[in-house]
């Protein structure tokens, strides 16, 4: 995906890896080193992460896939083929199909809810994990009904009508969100094109598994690597989640990054960066 977001100068690669159902997924990888995998959220994509991924490259072999449905990885029409497991699936066929043995893995909102199943999972294979304005259960304040008639929008009425039903009800709108989408050339575009690129029978699926999934806040004191929970001061939906998570994770990390809402590495990007780097140097 061309947008003013993707990495310039920077020694990178995209890759195909075959899911164990038959789906591709684009994977792009840059660096050597320690395995880092990077999972964007719900309607995201892989160069989410792209501003950064140069500098972790420079200690790392760094992963950052499309999930199924979102970028350049491929779209099924059968709903089906959407859940967390399969996501998480997905992860492990890309990890594995890239030789990381153990790694670190970061997880953004709907990213986190597939990483979290990821580490409860095979927390043998996890080094170290981030949680980025996530959750472990059910969003807090989202209305599963209303969630529910978003998905029938997307099934039935297709990307057009349910983006004139995102943009008035503005799920996830902050001050912050609308600060870089003012500031930064190119970021309107970029948004565009990720919204242009998903599917609809992804977006309807997903936001159904999303409101309807199972709290696994009790399971999550089984979690023993190191663990780093960032979220955005203005996120509202996931601070107190960020904060019940850091309590449940015996020795993690909490930090809240100023100024910022649900994506954090763009909207406060040095304070992203310093609590990442941070926590990578000493895990």
């Amino acid at each position: 995906m061309q947008t003013e977001i993707a990495p310039s100068g920077s020694a990178s690669r995209t890759i195909r890896v075959r899911a164990d159902d038959g789906v591709s997924l684009a994977v792009t990888v840059m660096g050597q080193g320690p395995g880092l995998l990077l999972v964007h959220g719900h309607g995201g994509c892989k160069e989410d992460f792209a501003d950064h991924a140069p500098k972790l490259a420079e200690n790392f072999t760094v992963a950052m896939p499309d999930l199924r449905g979102h970028g350049e990885s491929d779209q099924p029409s059968d709903p089906a083929m959407y859940s967390f497991e399969r996501m998480q699936h997905d992860l492990m066929a890309v990890v594995d199909a890239l030789g990381f043995d153990r790694f670190t893995v970061l997880g953004h909102s709907m990213g986190g809810m597939v990483v979290r199943r990821l580490v409860l999972d095979a927390p043998h294979r996890i080094h170290s994990l981030i949680l980025m304005d996530t959750c472990a259960g059910p969003i807090e304040g989202f209305d599963p009904e209303l969630m529910d008639l978003g998905a029938k929008v997307a099934f039935e009425d297709g990307k057009d009508a349910l983006k004139a039903l995102l943009d008035m009800a503005a799920p996830l709108d902050n001050a912050a969100y609308h600060r870089v989408l003012a500031e930064r050339d190119g970021y309107q575009e970029f948004v565009d094109r990720k919204w242009e690129l998903l599917s609809e029978v992804m977006w309807g699926s997903m936001i159904r598994a999303i409101a309807y999934q199972a709290d696994d806040s009790d399971e999550m004191a089984s979690i023993t690597v190191p663990t780093l929970v960032l979220v955005g001061e203005l996120d509202a939906p996931f601070r107190g989640s960020a904060v019940r998570m850091a309590e449940a994770i015996a020795g993690s990390t909490l930090v809240v990054i100023d100024d910022a809402g649900h994506s954090p590495q763009f909207e406060n990007p040095e304070q992203w960066n310093a609590a990442i780097d941070a926590f990578l140097a000493t895990n």
